[in-house]
């Protein structure tokens, strides 16, 4: 079971952060050469990725690299350098159609060849931030094998709606939207950044609102929100102990040759089972809120 709840940005251009944001721990690190860095950073920023990916540090975190758009100056030579020096995910932004997502895998698939990578193993993620993205959503979360998952990203999405970020209204549509062609598409879906790194309150609020609509995880740009995150998706000890009385009865209505399954005077059917094993996994894999 991989775990992808918690994807920390840091801007490629700050050779600070890069050297040590492995001592964070989060799910996935996500080097950014695109809004967080200036245009006449661009190239060294560049420079300073190819080499982070490359640092033994980050061999157990799972690396995502935000490419420019191919169609900026800048998008192919960044897709060139962090292919080449072994990203797992290459993470697309801006990605309104299917189409966008065809030409980044045709480009990663020859990059592959000519360094020698082995074809495939370059995964991708769609980021979807217009209204266009998000009526194009499933279009975009089926295009490729390569896709691990698609995310939302919420300002540029506001901005394309003539709205703001508010109590969460202004993202519910898109936000159904993205899940929904995930699980379809059976990849990950990601939540938005909480930008309000002060307002610990009000991001466990949308923590809770996300994870309860079934978002894998969350986008975020300070270190602080990762145990935060972390703890919120892990399930109580209620939640690990109810899971176990449903595998246990469960298995031993099987055992017994029952072809009905009840707990409590409350029937017990396949989906709840199956749910009952997410929650025991994902005990185990991030143990149990605190």
């Amino acid at each position: 079971m991989i775990l992808r709840r918690s994807m920390l940005f840091l801007p490629g251009a700050n050779a600070a952060m890069l050297s040590t944001a492995f001592v964070y721990k989060p799910d996935s690190i996500m080097f950014d050469l695109e809004d967080a860095v200036s245009l006449r950073e661009k190239d060294a920023a560049r420079l300073l990725v190819f080499h982070a990916l490359q640092n033994p540090a980050y061999a157990d975190i799972e690396t995502v690299v935000r490419i420019n758009p191919l169609a900026t100056p800048f998008g192919l030579a960044d897709l060139e350098a962090v292919v080449r020096a072994g990203v797992d995910i290459v993470r697309l932004p801006k990605t309104d159609s299917a189409a966008d997502v065809h030409e980044l895998e045709a480009q990663v698939e020859r990059i592959e060849r000519e360094c020698g990578r082995e074809v495939g193993s370059t995964r991708l993620m769609a980021a979807i931030e217009s209204a266009s993205g998000v009526v194009n959503a499933l279009a975009i979360a089926t295009a490729s094998k390569r896709l691990v998952g698609i995310a939302l990203a919420g300002f540029d999405y506001v901005m394309d709606m003539q709205t703001e970020r508010g109590d969460g209204t202004e993202l519910f549509y898109a936000r159904c939207a993205v899940l929904h062609a995930a699980r379809v598409a059976g990849i990950d879906a990601f939540d938005v950044v909480y930008s309000d790194v002060n307002d610990e309150a009000g991001f466990l609020r949308e923590v809770e609102l996300i994870r309860k609509l079934g978002f894998n995880g969350k986008s975020l740009i300070n270190p602080r929100q990762i145990e935060l995150l972390h703890n919120a998706y892990a399930p109580t000890e209620e939640d690990v102990e109810h899971a176990q009385r449903v595998i246990a009865a469960a298995d031993k209505a099987e055992r017994e040759g029952l072809g009905v399954v009840s707990l409590n005077g409350k029937m017990i059917d396949a989906p709840i089972v199956n749910h009952a094993r997410r929650v025991l996994q994902r005990a185990q894999a991030s143990g149990v809120r605190k």
